[in-house]
């Protein structure tokens, strides 16, 4: 069972620099190892203090030499923006500094302003993942990539350094799956769905027995169990513990609608993500206000008894799955983040392994 810890890197402090930001996050996932979590993860994100990481290879790596035994994750890698050659070269040769401890993680990209800022056209999205998504896998796994078209032309080179003899990547292999035409894309390259909560539990029940579903009829085999990615917050006092939570969760939720630009109308002519205007449409209907509490109610938060009993509720409608939470967001206060991060693992891990629920913690 995986319990880890997921950086975000969102730097809304008011006090703190980017580089001074940074240096507290990364810190983060030096003490995730210490607080006894198993994995630490990061996202990709450019061009915005929504979430500043652009190269979270190059970070794990850091952590490799930090760390000893704490799994490290990609979450995710997002394909669009990568050449897939050079994804298969560092995901081997971090594979390699760590000893094998590689969890890769990859995704679509979903920010226009990412889109744009890289030149490529985000109406490409699902035809760049989707090949690109089996050209790396097959790297990883052969030692050599080579690919024909129709987007990445690419003959055979190996990968040097090449893998370790005996190297197994199929547990290790994430894929973010958040609209409906990424779920069954991600069950059919045969990665493990990776799903951030953003509405009531219940809803996303159908997405993930799709996934479920593709997978078994793709693979012949049952699936991994599904990660399933959180914001909380964990407080001894029932009453900071929700104070706190609304009040950095609803800034948080913000920050999404403006690097999404969520609440805008250009979801329906974009190739690949007509089904999040529906979203953006909800949102302008209920208020920012409204939609903004509304996103808290689906995130974790409380005291370790009041956690343990909404992580009870979640295995009830996912079955087995591997929770994720990410502690820093929205400018809280790293003490703050470090207490709630540290009260989390030492009493509600222990809980949710006596439940037989796969957790893992790291976007």
């Amino acid at each position: 069972m995986d319990v880890g810890v997921l950086l975000v890197f969102q730097n809304w402090h008011e006090n703190l620099s980017d580089g001074e930001m940074f240096r507290q996050e990364t810190e983060l996932g030096v003490l995730a190892e210490e607080y006894g979590f198993d994995s630490v993860w990061a996202a990709e994100h450019h061009f915005d203090d929504y979430s500043m990481c652009p190269d979270n290879l190059q970070l794990m790596s850091y952590l490799a030499a930090r760390t000893s035994r704490i799994k490290l994750g990609t979450g995710a890698v997002i394909l669009p923006w990568n050449n897939p050659l050079r994804v298969v070269e560092k995901v081997t040769m971090l594979d390699i500094l760590s000893n094998g401890r590689t969890l890769f993680g990859m995704g679509r990209g979903l920010a226009k302003m990412e889109y744009e800022g890289f030149g490529v056209d985000m109406n490409t999205s699902r035809g760049r993942f989707d090949e690109a998504a089996e050209l790396i896998i097959r790297g990883l796994e052969n030692g050599y990539v080579e690919n024909d078209g129709p987007i990445y032309v690419q003959p055979r080179v190996d990968v040097r350094p090449g893998p370790e003899p005996g190297t197994q990547w199929a547990d290790r292999i994430y894929g973010v799956a958040m609209s409906p035409d990424s779920v069954p894309a991600v069950a059919k390259v045969g990665a493990r769905m990776m799903t951030f909560m953003q509405y009531p539990a219940e809803m996303h029940v159908p997405a993930i027995e799709r996934y479920r579903e593709v997978y078994r009829e793709t693979h012949h085999r049952e699936p991994g169990p599904v990660l399933t990615q959180d914001f909380i917050y964990c407080h001894e006092d029932s009453d900071v513990a929700e104070q706190t939570a609304r009040e950095y969760l609803s800034r948080y939720f913000l920050s999404v609608i403006k690097h999404y630009d969520f609440a805008g109308s250009h979801w329906r002519e974009t190739k690949g993500y007509e089904a999040y205007q529906s979203g953006a449409d909800m949102i302008r209907e209920a208020g920012m206000e409204a939609a903004g509490a509304g996103y808290a109610d689906t995130q974790i938060w409380g005291t370790p008894e009041q956690i343990v009993e909404k992580y009870r509720e979640r295995v009830a409608l996912f079955g087995d799955h591997q929770p994720n939470v990410a502690p820093s967001f929205a400018g809280l206060p790293f003490d703050k983040v470090r207490a709630s991060m540290k009260l989390f693992a030492e009493k509600v891990v222990p809980e949710l392994h006596k439940m037989g629920v796969k957790t893992a913690v790291p976007a």
